[in-house]
């Protein structure tokens, strides 16, 4: 109860986050049905970058700062163009203030009858959260712990969806938490898209962590993790990864383009890294392929 992400928002973590989920939303857009984004921990929605508490830390400026002030070769800024296009729309003067957090970025990117639901637990986040999102009807907000969502609010009304988990990893047990939501969810909603988040850090259990993933033989499992520098002489966060069941089946190769130009870009020494494999699922769409 006590995490905040206003001290991390916009950092190369979300970079990561944020230019994958806005491509999931719009690959869910290729069809006129309508679709639902279940966001299991959502936080307050909006970031104010220029708030006391982010500029303590100043994150964003080695992670988004690092897009909005350069060039991006072709193929890179089709990748990141619906992701880049939100924060642009919220910060219309030259200075970067503002910054969406998934909640907010999936519901600038929707057509009229997508619709989200969100969840935050933290009373005060929670608070601030529904007043962001007041009188909106295609949003429904509430307080709830993420975890029960899973369960809860699957399958949505919609048969179409994306479930993005993101926890704050505050607590021991959270990858196996992640793990065990992921089998709870999946058995509800075996056609939905989810998007898993989860730190790369020093002594992190991210083998076993994979080993449990792989164990639920869920057909489809894609990884992509990105670290910017060492996780040696530091204990804080060096790095992230994103699991995406039932991905669309051009997101590999857009995050073969993509992974190693952030790697470039928001690396911090030389010892940043990236990769992007399938955990379950690569034989198969071989043979599609064929």
């Amino acid at each position: 109860m006590n995490y905040r992400h206003i001290y991390h928002a916009g950092n190369f973590a979300d970079v990561l986050k944020h230019a994958v989920l806005a491509r999931l939303v719009t690959y869910l857009q290729q069809k006129e049905k309508a679709f639902r984004v279940l966001d299991t921990h959502a936080g307050i929605g909006l970031y104010d970058l220029s708030s006391e508490e982010a500029q303590k830390t100043g994150e964003w400026r080695d992670g988004i700062g690092r897009l909005l002030d350069g060039d991006l070769p072709a193929p890179v800024a089709a990748i990141l163009e619906p992701y880049l296009a939100t924060v642009r729309e919220l910060n219309p003067a030259s200075e970067l203030t503002r910054y969406p957090g998934s909640p907010k970025l999936v519901r600038m990117l929707f057509r009229p009858q997508d619709r989200l639901s969100a969840m935050e637990l933290h009373p005060d986040d929670y608070e601030t959260l529904h007043r962001l999102f007041d009188g909106d009807f295609q949003s429904r907000i509430t307080e709830l712990d993420g975890w029960l969502a899973l369960g809860a609010h699957l399958p949505p009304k919609e048969k179409r969806g994306l479930i993005l988990v993101d926890p704050p990893f505050e607590i021991e047990g959270e990858y196996e938490r992640l793990a065990d939501g992921l089998a709870k969810g999946y058995r509800r909603f075996t056609g939905g898209t989810f998007c898993l988040w989860y730190p790369l850090k020093k002594n992190a259990p991210i083998k076993a962590f994979h080993e449990a993933l792989k164990a639920l033989e869920i057909p489809k499992m894609l990884c992509a993790e990105l670290s910017v520098r060492s996780d040696r002489e530091t204990t804080g966060l060096s790095g992230s990864g994103l699991i995406i069941v039932n991905p669309p089946f051009t997101l590999k190769g857009e995050l073969d383009v993509l992974l190693p130009f952030l790697k470039t870009r928001l690396g911090q020494d030389r010892f940043a890294s990236s990769r992007c494999f399938w955990l379950r699922g690569e034989e198969a769409a071989t043979r599609a392929l064929d």
